[in-house]
């Protein structure tokens, strides 16, 4: 039988063997891949609408990052911060004129983009704003993602990301996303920062409430308060302008930068803020072995450059505009709500004809990749080189699992 034949079957057992099983992942093991197109052990080709989380916006091995990162191998790849490199200073000033800010401090994942934010703000409370020592507290959203450290599990709202690993960091204040008026009610004279993400990726690719971003922003102004936007999915050309902020003309105080930001090819995280805000960390007090490494800082820097000539912003918008109309189309038709921000769509599916895991293996099977969360949703972030005909093609696919 043809199935026999398959090596698929065999690696997806081989890599269950030896790993924690600390992920679901879909059944298809890759080998290959190129745009927007991924290709399996066996020779199966699929259409790629997940990017990995966003850290692939700008597709698979887009050849100036992987010219970029041969280029940089064949010369220095690590030296550690305890010298400087020839490949920082421009990653550095290229990316902190990209947001408008003073200075960048770059580290590896997006999760230490977070907890370098959270320590940046507590200090910059103490030594800056006269918080009480040790009382500083940070306020944060329901329904939140930002990464799997112990301290940042203690403020998530979802009991699988925390249930069973405290005891739990305090220090931050929980409120319902979107939610103006309990935001501004949580605030009290410790309150060092407000910590959200623009929009909520994780929880089903949730927008907030319109004027809700300036709300915070002008709250977090009037009380003498960080406003801290975690963009490390929503940002960088995913939603069709450089940041998700952009779209209420909202600048935070610091931005929390990721996945994207290492083309796809290594982590590197950063955080960017003014030098009144990063100016508070000295010589020994944070830090990274591998943070601003030569090898991510030659490809970073290349993915600032492709974000500064505006074209993958534009794509965003544009191809965005039709992913939304076809997805509006299949509402009622075993759709029942959409939620699209450039090329990143939340897609409700009617729970009553299938789960969001059960709609991505039957997509699978169609070949096209995309990730559930959350029970009967799914979300859709293929990468920014996508075209138009793969876009409908997509969104036929999706069609076609759900009238079964």
């Amino acid at each position: 039988m043809i199935e026999d034949m398959l090596r698929t079957p065999a690696a997806v057992r081989d890599a269950e063997r030896h790993t924690a099983h600390n992920y679901h992942p879909l059944p298809v093991v890759i080998s290959s891949a190129e745009g927007a197109w991924l290709t399996d052990v066996d020779g199966r080709r699929y259409l790629d609408c997940l990017a990995g989380y966003s850290a692939l916006n700008f597709g698979h091995r887009h050849p100036t990052l992987i010219r970029a990162a041969h280029e940089q191998l064949d010369k220095l790849t690590l030296t550690s911060r305890a010298f400087i490199h020839d490949q920082f200073a421009d990653f550095c000033k290229e990316l902190a004129e990209l947001c408008g800010k003073d200075l960048v401090l770059p580290m590896n994942t997006g999760a230490e983009a977070v907890e370098t934010g959270i320590k940046v703000a507590r200090k910059w409370g103490y030594q800056v704003k006269g918080v009480t020592p040790g009382q500083a507290n940070i306020v944060v959203a329901e329904g939140n993602f930002h990464g799997r450290t112990t301290t940042i599990v203690s403020f998530s709202t979802d009991e699988d990301a925390r249930a069973d690993f405290g005891p739990y960091t305090p220090g931050f204040t929980v409120v319902p996303y979107g939610d103006l008026d309990a935001l501004t009610a949580a605030i009290d004279e410790n309150t060092v920062a407000v910590l959200l993400e623009p929009i909520q990726g994780e929880q089903g690719v949730v927008v907030p409430p319109e004027g809700y971003l300036p709300g915070v922003r002008r709250v977090c102004t009037e009380r003498n308060v960080l406003f801290i936007a975690d963009e490390i999915q929503s940002g960088l050309g995913r939603t069709g302008h450089t940041f998700a902020c952009d779209h209420e003309g909202v600048v935070p105080d610091m931005y929390l930068l990721g996945k994207a930001l290492g083309g796809g090819i290594v982590p590197v995280s950063a955080v960017a803020a003014n030098t009144d805000v990063l100016g508070v960390l000295k010589p020994g007090q944070h830090g990274s072995t591998f943070g601003g490494n030569p090898l991510a800082c030659a490809v970073a820097t290349e993915v600032v450059r492709l974000l500064a000539t505006g074209e993958f912003q534009r794509r965003s918008a544009e191809l965005g505009a039709r992913l939304r109309a076809g997805l509006e189309g299949l509402i009622g038709k075993g759709v029942v709500a959409v939620r699209v921000r450039g090329l990143w769509a939340g897609v409700d599916i009617d729970p009553t004809l299938m789960s969001g895991r059960e709609a991505c293996e039957r997509l699978m099977e169609r070949g096209v990749l995309a990730k559930d969360t959350h029970g009967s949703t799914i979300r859709l972030a293929p990468p920014l080189v996508i075209t138009d005909d793969e876009i409908d093609h997509a969104v036929a696919q999706l069609a076609a699992v759900l009238a079964g």
